[in-house]
C-alpha cells in the first residue's frame, strides 16, 4: 500500500509517510464564524472527512484538528451593526457550522479548538518570536517580520518584494514593512481584549492557527489542510510564524477548490451563496454530499440546479441497487473494497476514480439481479456498501439510516419534487412563449399552497414557505 497525495509546498505528487507510524495528524483550517455557512464552506469539511475516513481505513490513527475562528474583524462587525456581544455572534453560527457539518454526514473532528480558549499558547508564541529577531512591537500591535524569515513565500512561489502589502490595515504606519503582518492587534474603544507584555489586544487571523496546531499536534504533524484561498496570505503566515519559533510545523499541504457559480467563487460579500441549511431542506442531505464530495478535491464544483440534478439520478441509481438487493438478501454487510476503488483513493485521494468503480460495480450488481444470481447480487452489495462507507454515503448507516434513505416518507417527497417540476415545466413553457398571465397564474397557485419560487440564472428554485 502506497498512499500518495498532491503537496502544495513541493507543488507535486509524494508519497505520504506518516511522522510516526501507524499514525496521521491532521490540522484542517476550519470555520471563521460570522456568518452561518454556505455549501462552499462544507465542501472542505466533507472533503476532508473522506481524506480522515480512508486514511482511517488503511489502518492509521487519526488525529484530526478542526479549528474555529470566533474572534476576528468580520465577528466585531457584525456584532456591532445587530448591537450585541461578539461571541452571541460568534457561538450561533457555530452551532450553524456544526448543523451543516452533521448534516452532511462529516465525523466529529477529534478535537475543535476555539481561537479564544488559547490566547495563552497565541501570547507565548508571539513571545518566542519577538525574542528570536523575527517580531517588534510597535503603538500596542505586534508584526511579524517578514524579511527575517527568508523562506517566506515559498508556499506560494512569491517573493516578498513583489508581493503587494499585507492585508491587515496599519493605520498608526508603525510597520517596518509594508509586507509586515499583525500577530496581534491593540484593543480599540469597546472591542473584546486580553492583557499581554504589549498591552490589551486580541490576536490577529494567522496567529491562532501556528498556536492551536502546536498545542494540539506538536511541534512537527503531517498534513495542514484548507481552502485554494488560504494559500496566501493565511497559510503562508502560519509557516512562517512556526518554522521561524522552531517547529518543523506540517509536512504535507493539502487544499481544496472552491464551489464556484458563474465562474466565481461562492462568497457572501459577492452575494452568490447557498446557505447549507437552505441547501438541505430543498436538496436530500446525503445528495448534497455526493455532490460536493465526489469531484476531486482540488477541481472546482460550477453549482447549477442541473449538477445536482445529475447528483440525484447518479446517487439514485445506487440507492434503488441496494433497496433491491435488500429485498433479495437483507441487509448484507460491508465487504472487501475492490482494488480499483482503493487504488482511486491511494492515489491523491481520487474519488473520480472511485465512484467510476462504484458505478461499475452497481450495474454489475444489477445484471446478477436480473438474472436471479442471488450469491453475485449478495457479493455486489457487500462491496457497494464497503465503498460508500468510506465515502460516508451508505444510506444503510447512520445518520441517513431512516432519513432519505427509503420508506413512505421519501416516496411522498419524490411525488411532490415531481408535481412541483411539472407546475415548473409549465411555467417555463408559458413564459416562454410570453403568456406571462399564465406564467404568474401558476407561481400564485404555488405560493397558495406554500411553494415559493425563485428564478435564477440556473432555472427557477423552489422552497417551501
Amino acid at each position: 500500500m502506497t498512499i500518495r497525495l498532491y503537496d502544495s509546498a513541493a507543488r507535486g505528487m509524494r508519497d505520504f509517510v506518516p511522522d510516526k507510524p501507524g499514525k496521521v495528524s491532521i490540522y484542517l483550517c476550519g470555520a471563521t464564524v460570522q456568518a452561518a455557512p454556505h455549501i462552499g464552506h462544507i465542501r472542505s469539511g466533507v472533503n476532508f472527512d473522506i481524506l480522515a475516513r480512508w486514511l482511517a481505513h488503511r489502518g492509521l490513527d487519526v488525529t484530526f484538528v478542526r479549528n474555529v475562528t470566533d474572534i476576528d474583524d468580520k465577528i466585531l462587525v457584525k456584532a456591532a451593526d445587530q448591537g450585541v456581544e461578539f461571541w452571541r455572534v460568534a457561538q450561533a453560527n457555530e452551532r450553524a457550522f456544526t448543523a451543516a457539518y452533521d448534516g452532511l454526514g462529516c465525523l466529529p473532528p477529534t478535537v475543535e479548538p476555539r481561537a479564544t480558549g488559547h490566547i495563552p499558547d497565541m501570547i507565548e508564541l508571539i513571545q518566542d518570536l519577538i525574542d528570536g529577531g523575527h517580531a517588534y512591537a510597535a503603538g500596542g500591535d505586534v508584526y511579524f517580520d517578514v524579511r527575517s524569515f527568508p523562506e517566506y513565500g515559498a508556499l506560494s512561489n512569491q517573493r516578498v518584494g513583489d508581493m503587494w502589502s499585507a492585508d491587515d490595515a496599519d493605520p498608526k504606519n508603525a510597520k517596518r514593512d509594508p509586507q509586515d503582518f499583525t500577530l496581534w492587534k491593540a484593543a480599540k474603544p469597546g472591542e473584546p481584549y486580553w492583557n499581554t507584555p504589549w498591552g490589551p489586544g486580541r490576536p490577529g487571523w494567522h496567529l491562532e492557527c501556528s498556536a492551536m496546531a502546536r498545542r494540539y499536534l506538536g511541534r512537527r504533524f503531517d498534513i495542514h489542510g484548507g481552502g485554494i484561498d488560504l494559500v496566501f496570505p493565511h497559510h503562508e503566515n502560519e509557516i512562517a510564524q512556526s518554522k521561524a519559533r522552531g517547529d518543523a510545523f506540517a509536512q504535507y499541504w493539502l487544499h481544496n477548490a472552491w464551489v464556484t457559480i458563474a465562474g466565481e467563487k461562492m462568497s457572501k460579500s459577492l452575494g452568490n451563496s447557498l446557505l447549507a441549511t437552505e441547501m438541505m431542506k430543498r436538496h436530500r442531505p446525503i445528495v448534497l454530499r455526493y455532490y460536493l464530495g465526489t469531484p476531486h478535491y482540488r477541481s472546482m464544483i460550477e453549482y447549477s440546479e442541473a449538477a445536482l440534478e445529475e447528483a440525484t439520478s447518479a446517487f439514485g441509481r445506487i440507492e434503488q441497487f441496494i433497496t433491491r438487493a435488500v429485498e433479495l438478501a437483507g441487509p448484507v454487510e460491508p465487504a472487501m473494497i475492490p482494488a480499483d476503488f482503493a487504488a482511486s483513493l491511494d492515489d491523491d485521494l481520487g474519488v473520480p476514480g472511485a465512484v467510476a468503480v462504484l458505478h461499475q460495480t452497481v450495474r454489475a450488481g444489477n445484471t446478477a439481479l436480473s438474472a436471479g444470481d442471488k450469491e453475485a447480487a449478495i457479493a455486489r452489495l457487500g462491496e457497494v456498501r464497503a465503498m460508500l462507507g468510506v465515502l460516508g454515503m451508505d444510506p444503510l448507516t447512520e445518520p441517513w439510516v431512516g432519513a432519505g434513505s427509503g420508506g413512505k416518507a421519501d416516496e411522498l417527497r419524490g411525488v411532490v419534487d415531481g408535481l412541483i417540476a411539472v407546475a415548473l415545466e409549465q411555467r417555463q413553457a408559458a413564459r416562454a412563449r410570453k403568456d406571462f398571465v399564465a406564467a404568474d397564474a401558476i407561481r400564485s397557485q404555488l405560493t397558495e399552497i406554500g411553494v415559493t419560487i425563485e428564478d435564477t440564472p440556473g432555472g427557477p428554485r423552489w422552497t417551501l414557505s
